[in-house]
């Protein structure tokens, strides 16, 4: 099965879903659309125009459920700090976000502004970005081939939670039109589990891009069933 019909398959199945629950939405946005395509160019443009995108190599401790590395700090007897499997990648070419440029950006930001909540994650987060030096994050891989293509650079694909991410300012139709009067009330409400990546990635590769930061980032805590994440 070619990967596009399996994601059309799996698509198709939270569709029926939502409609069992007599969920309504604005729109059920895919990464497969063409104008997230064009929101998705556009970011790393900008990032690339700034100067916050080189190409480097990789290798490390990584997650294919949370698509993410982790150092070796990081790792909670020998696993992900989500409980999942971790594998060791070898050397491979990436780009790379200047992620690093970023730290004390961020610590100020949470520090002013009453962007980020609840508290504990708030306190969760200024911790990690004050104990912990930030590194600069790998935003592309040219181990598979499914995904969009690194503008300029066949030979990658961007990074999944890069690619995942646009998708707010896809829905409200970033780069054209009217998008920055939407945006300006931008609420994401998420799970505890991809906190980093709505906190810490993201708003990073917005300040990066000359784009503003989220109205109000809140994180959840896990749905459960018998103790056990869903």
């Amino acid at each position: 099965v070619e990967p596009l019909e399996f994601a059309t398959s799996v698509s198709n199945t939270f569709r029926e879903l939502a409609d069992s629950f007599d969920i309504k939405y604005d729109r059920f946005i895919r990464t497969t659309d063409a104008d997230h395509k064009v929101a998705v160019e556009a970011l790393w443009k900008r990032l690339e125009d700034a100067g916050q995108i080189y190409l480097g190599s990789y290798e490390g401790w990584y997650c294919v459920r949370d698509e993410c590395y982790y150092t070796e700090g990081e790792l909670v007897d020998g696993k992900a700090p989500t409980g999942a499997e971790v594998e060791w990648r070898a050397k491979e070419p990436s780009y790379f976000f200047k992620l690093s440029d970023w730290g004390d950006k961020l610590i100020e930001l949470y520090e002013k502004e009453d962007i980020l909540g609840p508290k504990s994650r708030k306190n969760e987060v200024l911790s990690f970005l004050k104990m912990e030096e930030l590194r600069d994050l790998s935003i592309s891989r040219t181990s598979f081939k499914w995904g969009l293509q690194v503008p300029g650079d066949p030979d990658h694909v961007v990074y999944v939670w890069v690619d995942a991410l646009t998708n707010y300012l896809t829905a409200i139709g970033f780069p054209n039109g009217n998008w920055e009067a939407t945006w300006g009330g931008a609420t994401h409400v998420v799970g505890k589990d991809i906190l980093r990546f709505h906190a810490i990635y993201w708003p990073a590769m917005l300040m990066a891009a000359g784009l503003p930061v989220p109205k109000k980032i809140y994180a959840h805590g896990w749905w459960t069933k018998d103790g056990q994440k869903i």
